[in-house]
């Protein structure tokens, strides 16, 4: 039977696939195909992304905004994590956590299972099958499965799970062997994902480049080469496709900005009240949520943040996108029901830091010298795809643009099943061994800019964007306030 299995390393970079550090891994790509031109969904941050890889759609569709964010269907004033607890009071409310469908969902309308497997957060993990009791297959998590019934069978199986470290080795070795003596041999999912918290962790913790941040690297490759073994001796390789990404990239932090204490001070009060604002803060990116949706706060606040020395690219969702030099949110994939009313990305460059990684950025939390992510560099907005298998070309480096919002069409063309409609990615023909070549596939590049005069200075913002048929990548996107 034909399968699809995702491996996602989260925050790891194309540099970062060595055979130094990364020799297993490294190895397989050189036979497979190469996506040299790869994209996140902005924000650039976890649980957004991984809610567009097994939708198919951007965050204003899917309505996972950000690590951090105002669900306003749910509590129009409280900033909400999302992670596992918060996410499973939104359901038990009868209010559905993701706003499209999901792999899992729709493998099961074909009595097909999606099984995931992640050591990440639980937000995460959550969102890659939220309707498990209704749409089957599973989630395993350290701190619970979907459906919830699982969790026991799991533990009184394999045991408990290991204590959280770093690296956070011992919970994904504990992973990979629940997936090879339990998922794949005994529930043979038509799609099994497995997500390592590695290199995110200790690149968090320590930095990009940073002596912790190598170790993961290459603790976690081997226990990636020890899957792949277990494919290969088990005969399973040979009808197994096989997707190797990342959520997005990485900066390292060069200043710390506290922008909710600095939006207090300027005299904006919390959502709750008249003239308020609700501030999620998102590393290289902030979310603004003004009281009732209120334009005319949206406008000062716009007027506000355009003014301060950390202030990059500013977009507005719908409801409020009437703002001299703001762009709209739809531009890239924000917006909708759950969108914020403002989402600035932090200033960033491409400066190196002491490990040789470009990409340096103001953030919203951490300490300089760190490693972060959530804005619009360059740096973040590029992250990894590596694909081989029986349906994957040989030896093939692509330079046409893709993101992970390809993901699910992808994986559904796989599996001989029609893109659900709706979905906002595009299958990934030109990878595929019956595809076209990449020189016949047409793709274009648009920049979009604007700018407003401010009392003793101009702000002025360019994003810029690729886009194949009716799909689109943000390529970077940046903004700064200086002189007329």
């Amino acid at each position: 039977m034909q399968s699809v299995l995702i491996v996602v390393f989260d925050g790891l970079q194309p540099s970062q696939v060595t055979p130094e550090l990364m020799p297993n891994l490294a190895e397989r790509t050189a036979g497979g195909v190469i996506f040299a031109n790869h994209h996140p969904v902005y924000p650039t941050v976890t649980r957004a992304n991984a809610a567009s890889m097994v939708t198919g759609v951007t965050p204003g569709s899917h309505g996972i905004a950000a690590n951090t964010m105002v669900f306003r269907d749910f509590d129009r004033a409280r900033v909400t994590p999302v992670l596992e607890p918060q996410l499973a009071q939104i359901a038990q409310q009868g209010i559905p956590v993701l706003l499209s469908p999901t792999l899992a969902d729709i493998l099961g309308q074909q009595g097909l299972e999606y099984i995931a497997i992640g050591v990440g957060t639980s937000g995460n993990a959550y969102v890659h099958n939220p309707r498990a009791d209704v749409s089957g297959g599973a989630t395993i998590h350290p701190e619970f499965t979907l459906p919830y019934g699982l969790q026991e069978d799991i533990a009184s199986r394999f045991g408990p799970w290991p204590a959280a470290a770093l690296p956070n080795i011992p919970r994904l070795a504990h992973a990979v062997r629940i997936l090879t003596e339990y998922i794949l041999p005994e529930r043979q999912p038509a799609v099994a994902l497995l997500w390592s918290s590695e290199p995110d962790r200790a690149q968090h913790e320590a930095g990009v480049g940073s002596d912790l941040s190598n170790t993961a690297l290459a603790e976690a490759d081997q226990e990636f080469g020890r899957l792949m073994r277990w494919l290969d001796e088990s005969g399973r390789a040979a009808e197994t496709d096989v997707m190797v990404v990342s959520d997005h990239g990485y900066s390292t932090i060069g200043e710390v900005v506290r922008v909710e204490d600095l939006v207090r001070e300027a005299g904006f009060p919390p959502e709750g009240e008249t003239g308020g604002v609700a501030v999620a803060a998102n590393g290289g990116s902030v979310l603004f949520y003004t009281h009732e949706g209120d334009p005319d706060t949206a406008g000062k606040l716009a007027a506000w943040l355009m003014q301060q020395p950390w202030c990059g690219a500013l977009t507005a969702s719908e409801g409020v996108q009437d703002i001299p030099g703001v762009l709209p949110a739809s531009l890239v994939g924000g917006g909708g029901l759950r969108g914020p009313d403002l989402a600035i990305s932090f200033r960033w460059d491409s400066s190196v830091n002491e490990a040789g990684y470009p990409g340096r950025a103001y953030s919203s939390g951490a300490s300089p010298g760190l490693g972060q992510h959530g804005s619009m560099s360059k740096h973040e907005l590029r992250n990894t795809l590596f694909a081989w298998g029986p349906s994957f070309k040989k030896g093939v480096t692509q330079a046409v643009p893709s993101g992970n919002v390809d993901l699910a069409p992808t994986t559904l063309r796989l599996l001989g099943l029609p893109v659900a409609p709706g979905m906002q990615g595009r299958v990934l023909e030109e990878a595929l061994i019956n595809g076209p070549d990449q020189a016949d596939v047409e793709w274009s590049r648009e920049l979009r800019s604007a700018e407003r005069n401010l009392e003793s200075g101009v702000y002025r913002q360019r994003i810029s964007l690729s886009r194949v048929g009716n799909t689109t990548y943000v390529d970077q996107g940046s903004g700064s306030y200086g002189q007329r």
